[in-house]
């Protein structure tokens, strides 16, 4: 038996991570997302023959390739036996050895994450395991967070997470772990700075592995926090089976177009970075910059369903987008223009201030304004400037009535979130200020600060 090489593809806007395992001849692949080419491209320079992909469990955050990989290259689609999909697949459960050329991966239930959660151990010649592939259950200093199939599973599920990871550790210390999600996921439960690791330094590390099931449970359901909107439609999608993933370009719209498109209430996005589009966008248009993690707040906010055209500066640009965005099935862009404002419309262009937390401690000291703080409920509650008001972004566009009047000043943690509200409030009509800064700049800049519950003195 030859001695195995992982390779990583990388999806950063994502969180996540996918593996082609080779011998140099034959590949397996794990947890591949939709935009196969990647795998495929990967495949062939490397010159190897994948013949087996491996799914940890029904994703979702995303949508899985898994089906359109095997089909495209013949390779076998090993899904757990218990899981209800409407494909054909190889089934596989707890305890089953797969062959893979000179590979062998040996599966392990590890529910949590979902109820039919699955690891992969691959092992050595001499049947030492090597590594193991653990999807969303252990994760870098964290496991897969349990809440995602309802409330009422999240305390069942957590103890099976718990009990999942403990028997992870039970392998080998050398043993390198590679889980799927934990980079920025919000499937994950909680973050780590790790790139990598071994079972060895998760038990020295993980709190799943160093504390009591009571406790773990009950620290981890209490730092849970919300997940995007999207979600709701990845697992099913991905029972049902995925389709191949759509990249050609979309039809170019007109000025006349992209007006009719946002007067019937479609999306048109502007995929600029936050500042040139502060500085000039076409009037009621939406910016949800490539620069950071489009699709995870694209998907979030959007109604699902609804048209979603983009605005770019390149080509280039609009193709990096519209790969973001089928991962989680916002397939086809409705339409597409390229080049700068002046050419997106005939009205004159909009534009609003950008500003730092200096910025608005001055402004304060002067007249009253409006703070508006959209970050996440959880962030609010931990410290907050002293009289913001706190609507979270992936609420903002339900409670624009709900922002008191005058002129909104608009902060983040560090700008992105920012750029996206004040592009909401600016298409609704309300004057704006994007705060481009780290919140962590705002008490050195003279801002008070509250937690939930303090009151000033």
């Amino acid at each position: 038996m030859s001695r195995a090489r992982v390779e990583v593809i990388e999806t950063p806007t994502l969180g996540d991570r996918s593996y082609l395992v080779h011998d140099g001849s034959v590949a397996f692949v794990v947890d591949p997302q939709r935009d196969v080419d990647r795998v495929l491209s990967l495949a062939d320079r490397l010159g190897v023959q994948v013949t087996d992909v491996f799914e940890t469990h029904l994703h979702n955050d995303y949508l899985t390739g898994g089906l359109v990989l095997a089909r495209e290259t013949g390779a076998s689609y090993h899904v757990n036996a218990s899981d209800d999909v409407g494909f054909t697949r190889s089934p596989v459960q707890d305890g089953e050895v797969v062959d893979s050329g000179d590979l062998r991966l040996t599966a392990l239930a590890t529910p949590g994450h979902t109820f039919t959660h699955l690891s992969y151990v691959l092992s050595a010649p001499d049947g030492a395991a090597t590594a193991v592939f653990s999807g969303g259950s252990l994760l870098f200093g964290a496991t897969g967070r349990p809440d995602l199939l309802g409330p009422e599973h999240s305390d069942e599920l957590a103890r099976l997470q718990h009990a999942s990871a403990r028997r992870l550790g039970e392998l080998a210390g050398d043993v390198d772990l590679f889980p799927t999600h934990g980079f920025g996921s919000f499937c994950s439960a909680s973050q780590s700075d790790a790139s990598e690791s071994t079972i060895g330094r998760e038990r020295h590390t993980n709190p799943v592995l160093r504390q009591d099931v009571e406790t773990w449970v009950r620290e981890l359901l209490d730092g849970l926090d919300v997940w995007p909107a999207y979600y709701v439609h990845m697992s099913p999608a991905n029972a049902a089976g995925p389709t191949a993933a759509s990249l050609e370009p979309p039809a170019t719209a007109d000025p006349a177009e992209l007006h009719r498109r946002i007067e019937a209430g479609e999306w048109v996005v502007d995929l600029r970075e936050r500042r040139a589009f502060a500085a000039a966008h076409a009037p009621r248009t939406l910016n949800f910059a490539l620069d950071g993690s489009l699709a995870t707040y694209l998907g979030w906010l959007v109604p699902w369903g609804t048209p979603v055209t983009l605005l770019a500066a390149t080509p280039d640009d609009i193709a990096e987008a519209q790969r973001e965005l089928v991962r989680i099935g916002i397939d086809r862009p409705a339409a597409a223009a390229t080049g700068d404002p002046a050419g997106w419309t005939t009205a004159p262009l909009d534009s609003f201030e950008v500003a730092t937390f200096t910025d608005l401690a001055q402004v304060r000291r002067h007249r009253q304004v409006v703070v508006l703080d959209v970050r996440r409920e959880k962030e609010f509650a931990d410290t907050h400037v002293e009289g913001a008001v706190g609507i979270p972004l992936h609420q903002l566009t339900d409670r624009l009535g709900e922002v008191p009047q005058g002129e909104v000043w608009v902060h983040c943690a560090a700008g992105y979130r920012a750029s996206i509200a004040a592009s909401i409030l600016a298409a609704s009509g309300r004057q704006v200020v994007s705060v481009d800064d780290d919140f962590a700049h705002a008490a050195g800049a003279g801002l008070p600060l509250r937690a939930a519950g303090e009151t000033g003195s």
